[in-house]
């Protein structure tokens, strides 16, 4: 009897035992069913949705977490779906993290102070005036080059005046485009700035001198400083390439650095702008920053008329010949453009960037001016690429007002949004791109693609327009290893290319600010390991 109450207590505990892990079962059979049903659903991105209110976005830039300040977007603006994380390359899966990855900075870290000896600004003897000339960012080198030449000669420099006759036509000032108090204060222990002349020197005896391109400490040392016995005020006509790039003295180098990428800095109002521009393509995701450099004036300029059609061929060297300062005027628009002297066409761009492996959904930021000949030349990019932003697409009428009609301040927040960008790509080695790409240089090598315009890549692209190569896996392995080493990587300042001499040494050398490398970026010095560490 004892034995047959032990045996039914041992099926009962069986049987709940067993009901029990059904239960279970069934509830982790539910789960996964209704987890299965949840995730399978595609998300529908033909609905267009606007940026998000007002949040704050964080994003990490060389170990320092800056936060801009997300605003609310304006009406017209929607939101396109993010880019996947894979995609289908022409060489199969490739990861999209890796487009995005920056290049090793090789431990390279800014050095712009000056040295022990470095003092400050001995006594001045006289007033250096500067009319600088060019679009902003030639504008921009020649300001900084001025502000050494201001501390070789032992010059108070004037803030300089900005190019109010070039082909933009800005009236734009000093103060409109620059944060002029900070550039004054910033520069106080390097070199006396003022805002004006004093009034009692307005009559004083002064000179106008075209300083000499590309010229060493002792030209101005020598030839310009002696000036100073004849005159109160020196005014500097142009302020373009008028210092060497190389075999200078250090301080000289590092005031250089300092000016460019500290001192000036944009005025307040275009420095918010600019992040709130930044703001609204982060919004999309990871984006690219591309200058595409095909506009009127650089087509004119340069004669490259590669795609267009005659009558704008013509058109382009009607303004050629009619603006009197360009002074070459017969080109050969196919010679140009084999030796790699025009700019990528939009078409062009598409395919790069294809070949290169960025998706269709990748956001693209198009930092430039009015491209030549509008929708009929970007509709091969578009059909790429329909994430294609720019300034006007993503601020309101109204936000833009204030900068509409300034070419200079329109172009200094696509100097910000490029900076910033994860990727930066000029379809053109113009002064934006070089002073983009110094600057993303300075910042801890952020990655710059600059495409190699010359023979190999016009020559792909002309296999493709023929129709003896086309896009896919082929086109797409030689592209890459053409740019395999062109993305914005740690390299030493190029020097002049072998057998140039005069003037064309000097032009063939790597501008300064493309390239801070070695004189504003030094190896980081390992930590040192014989101290001792207290553990408490």
């Amino acid at each position: 009897m004892q034995k047959r109450s032990r045996w039914r207590g041992l099926v009962v505990l069986r049987r709940l035992l067993i009901g029990a892990i059904c239960s279970i079962a069934a509830v982790a059979l539910l789960s996964v069913h209704v987890h299965i049903f949840l995730s399978s659903k595609v998300p529908d991105f033909s609905d267009s949705y606007k940026l998000p209110t007002q949040h704050e976005i964080g994003f990490q830039r060389l170990s320092t977490e800056r936060k801009w300040v997300q605003e609310l977007a304006p009406p017209h603006l929607s939101k396109a779906p993010l880019p996947s994380r894979k995609l289908d390359g022409a060489s199969g899966i490739l990861d999209l993290d890796k487009l995005w990855k920056p290049p090793q900075n090789r431990d390279f870290v800014p050095c712009v102070d000056p040295g022990a000896n470095y003092t400050s600004p001995a006594e001045s003897q006289g007033y250096l005036l500067v009319h600088t000339n060019g679009g902003l960012n030639q504008m921009r080198a020649g300001i900084c080059d001025m502000v050494a030449v201001a501390r070789i000669i032992n010059a108070t420099l004037v803030i300089p005046e900005l190019d109010k006759r070039s082909f933009w036509q800005d009236s734009s000032n000093f103060s409109d485009v620059f944060d002029e108090d900070h550039f004054i204060s910033a520069l106080a222990y390097d070199v006396k700035v003022i805002k004006k002349l004093p009034k009692e020197l307005a009559t004083a005896p002064r000179a106008v001198k075209h300083f000499r391109s590309w010229s060493g400490i002792d030209y101005y040392q020598n030839e310009i400083a002696s000036m100073w016995a004849d005159y109160q005020v020196i005014r500097a006509a142009k302020s373009d390439s008028r210092l060497a790039n190389n075999n200078l003295l250090p301080d000289i180098q590092k005031l250089r650095c300092r000016a460019c990428y500290e001192a000036l800095r944009f005025a307040p109002q275009i420095e918010a702008m600019g992040k709130l521009l930044v703001d609204r393509m982060r919004s999309y995701g990871p984006y690219i920053a591309l200058h595409l450099r095909y506009e009127k004036d650089m087509l004119a300029f340069s004669g490259c008329t590669h795609d267009l059609s005659p009558a704008e061929a013509e058109e382009l060297r009607m303004i050629r010949e009619n603006t009197a300062y360009w002074k070459v005027k017969g080109i050969d628009s196919r010679e140009q453009r084999a030796k790699g002297y025009c700019p990528l066409t939009p078409k062009e761009v598409g395919i790069f960037l294809m070949a290169l492996g960025y998706p269709s959904s990748t956001p693209i930021y198009i930092a430039a001016g009015e491209i030549y000949g509008g929708d009929s030349h970007m509709a091969d990019l578009q059909s790429r690429y329909p994430i294609l932003m720019s300034k006007e697409k993503l601020a309101s009428i109204d936000e833009l007002e204030p900068f509409a009609n300034h070419a200079s301040q329109m172009a200094a927040l696509d100097y910000i949004v490029s900076v910033e960008s994860d990727v930066f790509i000029p379809s053109y080695s113009g002064n934006m791109a070089r002073a983009v790409e110094g600057h993303r240089r300075f910042l801890g090598h952020r990655k710059t693609i600059s495409p190699d315009r010359q023979d190999s890549l016009v020559h792909l692209f002309d296999k493709i327009e023929r129709g003896s190569l086309k896009e896919g896996k082929n086109l797409s392995n030689k592209i890459m290893e053409l740019h395999r080493k062109r993305q914005g990587s740690p390299r030493k300042r190029k020097g002049p290319i072998s057998g140039t001499k005069g003037m064309d040494r000097f032009r063939s050398e790597e501008a300064f600010y493309v390239n801070p490398i070695p004189d504003c970026l030094c190896h980081k010095e390992p930590p040192d390991m014989n101290t001792s560490i207290i553990i408490r």
